[in-house]
């Protein structure tokens, strides 16, 4: 086991989690494509046609190879993706609700294929750099990482317009449990004794404990053990929502039950599984 901790395979959920998202988009009406989402300055249709850029995106570069847009001098990772995301989606602008449906319905089969094509246990891709900037990543969190964007994507699409769903355990027990994997690098600037154990709770139908331990000078996802030194416990909402910056770390922390080392539970109430 790595620092990352058991392997998770959400290969069969995408197709799952892909009709859940083009059922909804069907029934939406010209105004509900123009709803503001809690993405800034983006509405209903620019969150698709974000999703297409991500479809395109990991076809394109890990089917065939294609390296696509180059870093200007001097930007940074979250720098360059605000950059290319935006210029995707003023560009898709221009394209009908009607054939970004087509188009994801379309895209989505050969997505699934490339997963299918992977080795979850070989290195990934693009690494996580929310789980770990100085480890590679294996194949499996890089695959989950795209998971829990489709389906975070498609929960704001649902909050825009007031359409709840997609939140059963089947589908949302994972992307819980991939956001988990990014305990290690939240605590990573907390040094601790050889055995340190801290433990998130996320309380839910699709909730679970996670621990990171420290081993070997570094934090490791590990099996939750009996006494935590720190321990956060918040509902399964308030976990996903705060892992995208969907809420605030203070709304997160009001909406928590923390005890122990308070350095390492203001860490935890921290956690951030997307790149910014």
């Amino acid at each position: 086991m790595t620092i990352f901790g058991t392997p998770i395979d959400v290969r069969p959920l995408f197709p799952v989690e892909r009709r859940a998202l083009l059922a909804l988009l069907r029934d939406l009406s010209p105004q509900d494509w123009a709803k503001p989402t809690v993405c800034p300055g983006w509405d209903v249709h620019d969150v698709v046609g974000h999703v297409l850029n991500d479809y395109l995106r990991r076809i394109s570069g890990g089917r065939d190879g294609h390296a696509g847009a180059r870093f200007a001098e001097g930007e940074t990772l979250p720098g360059y993706l605000t950059r290319v995301n935006g210029e995707f989606v003023q560009a898709t602008r221009q394209i009908s609700p009607e054939l970004l449906i087509e188009l994801l319905e379309h895209l989505g089969h050969r997505l699934d294929a490339l997963w299918a094509s992977r080795e979850l246990e070989a290195p990934a891709d693009l690494n996580v750099s929310w789980a770990a900037t100085d480890v590679a990543s294996p194949a499996w969190l890089d695959i989950g990482r795209e998971y829990t964007e489709f389906w975070v994507h498609q929960q704001q699409v649902r909050d825009a317009v007031a359409r709840p769903g997609a939140t059963e355990p089947a589908l949302l027990a994972p992307v819980l449990d991939l956001f988990a994997r990014a305990l290690p690098q939240s605590l990573r600037g907390h040094d601790r004794p050889e055995g340190t154990v801290a433990e998130l709770e996320v309380l839910g139908a699709a909730g679970g404990r996670w621990s990171a331990a420290r081993q070997e000078g570094r934090w490791h996802m590990a099996a939750p053990g009996p006494e935590p030194e720190a321990r956060v416990t918040m509902d399964q909402d308030t976990f996903w929502r705060l892992a995208t910056r969907g809420i605030t770390v203070e709304q997160a922390r009001d909406r928590s039950r923390t005890s122990g080392d308070p350095e390492l539970t203001a860490a935890m109430t921290a956690l951030l599984a997307v790149v910014a």
